[in-house]
Order: C-alpha cells, then sequence, then structure tokens
C-alpha cells in the first residue's frame, strides 16, 4: 500500500483534492481547488475531477471521493446540493472509469469525521461521538468507539417544522446574515435535540466555519464535550483519502 494516496472532497460550491500522507493524515502540499459545475451532473463533474486528479500525479493506487449523498455499496442514494442525475449512481464505478483507477466513493461528512476519528479532535476517544460539518447543509458522522456509523443524515433531521440544516446550516448564516449570538442559539437547540436522541460524548465542530471556533465558542451550550475540529476545510480530502487506504487490499 502506497502512503500518498488521493483524496477528493465534492461540494455545493467547489470540489477540493489534495494528497495526503496516509500514515500520518496530513496533507502533502497546499489543498488544489476547481468550481463545481453548475448544474452539478456526473457528466459535467467528471472533467473537473479529472483535471484536479492530474494536477497532483505524485498520488497513487485508490483513489478516494467525499460526496453529499448517502451511499451504499459505491452507489449515491440522495443528492444534497448536486444534481439528482447522482441518485442511483455508481460513483466508485465511475471515477474509476474517468481516472483509470480504483475508487472508493463514500459520503462526505463520514470521510471528515473518518479524519477527526483517526488525527484530528476525537483521536482516542471512547463512547459516542458525533462530527457535524456546517456549511452548504449540515453533515453529520456517528461514531461508537471509532466505529462509524455510516450515513447519518443527522442534518435533514426535523427541527421548526423544517430540515435542521436549513435552519441552523453556516450557509443560513450567510444568507440571513445573522451574528454569532443569534446564530449559535439555533446551533445549541440543534445539539440539544441531537444530545436527547444520542447521548453522545463528544460532538466535533467542523466545516470552514470551525476556523473561527474562538469567535463563538463562549456561546456554546451543550451537555457533551464540544470540541473544534482539527482539519477544518481539509477533514474531508483527507479522510477520503484514508477510506481509500483502508479499502486497498
Amino acid at each position: 500500500m502506497t502512503d500518498k494516496m488521493l483524496g477528493i472532497d465534492v461540494g455545493g460550491s467547489s470540489i477540493k483534492a489534495g494528497a495526503v500522507d496516509v500514515g500520518t493524515g496530513k496533507l502533502l502540499g497546499e489543498l488544489i481547488f476547481a468550481p463545481t459545475p453548475q448544474p452539478a451532473t456526473p457528466a459535467a463533474m467528471m472533467p473537473v475531477i479529472a483535471s484536479l486528479a492530474a494536477r497532483l500525479p505524485e498520488t497513487a493506487g485508490r483513489v478516494g471521493l467525499a460526496f453529499p449523498s448517502v451511499v451504499k455499496q459505491g452507489r449515491a442514494r440522495t443528492a444534497a446540493n448536486v444534481d439528482h442525475a447522482w441518485i442511483g449512481t455508481d460513483g466508485a464505478e465511475l471515477v474509476r472509469r474517468t481516472l483509470d483507477r480504483p475508487a472508493v466513493f463514500l459520503n462526505d461528512a463520514d470521510a471528515a469525521g473518518l479524519a477527526e476519528l483517526r488525527f484530528g479532535a476525537g483521536r482516542g476517544v471512547r463512547g459516542t461521538a458525533i462530527m457535524l460539518t456546517f456549511g452548504t447543509g449540515i453533515g453529520t458522522a456517528l461514531f461508537t468507539d471509532g466505529y462509524l456509523f455510516p450515513n447519518a443524515e443527522l442534518g435533514h433531521m426535523e427541527l421548526n417544522g423544517m430540515d435542521a440544516e436549513k435552519w441552523a446550516s453556516a450557509h443560513v448564516k450567510t444568507v440571513e446574515d445573522l451574528d454569532w449570538r443569534t446564530w449559535i442559539e439555533r446551533v445549541n437547540v440543534y445539539l440539544e435535540r441531537l444530545h436527547a436522541m444520542l447521548w453522545p460524548d463528544l460532538f466535533i465542530l467542523g466545516g470552514a466555519i470551525s476556523e473561527r471556533f474562538a469567535d463563538f465558542e463562549p456561546l456554546l451550550h451543550a451537555a457533551a464535550e464540544i470540541r473544534p475540529a482539527q482539519f477544518a476545510g481539509q477533514a474531508g480530502v483527507i479522510g477520503a483519502a484514508l477510506a481509500a487506504a483502508q479499502s486497498e487490499p
């Protein structure tokens, strides 16, 4: 197994890629970016992914692709902030054909959680941990004693008559021009609901907004410990590469 693998993280506005040392969880060099094509169909997205991969020729072996979807047996079963043409698509096979390399296709929040539990804020944590990525939506990954329960789409739980992410995501904060206090009041309600259902020992708050953790940490309240994600916006790329490495024979 090579120690240097390619991780790709698809978002509603951009696609990120990076070379990752899967033995240490460290990003080798800088992340590279490209805008997510609109509409974000499989046919439109694959040339973008191929272009990003071509810029990182030093990676080898399997490719990990983190994607905003429930993923079952390599197929997208939902499509959050990408075109619904993805539903039913065998993402792993599509990437394999595009890059001529074996590929692993997984939920984006699950990928971020793998990075944080293996090398980041959740390293060594026992009990139940919930990774939360606040961005265009709210991605969630659920772990018990380090084991992943895949596709825990808790950002879509009902809150105030709507999906929680339609009320408390970082995107909503921006669109509604909410100050930190107003937005964190919503986040606290969401955390309270999650705790009532799952009684986690730890919440890990990720997504790019976690880089501003110091600005809103004093406003956060939950019955579980709260930590900022260590990898922030890099977590999906790192976790995708780790998933690819774990699947190598």
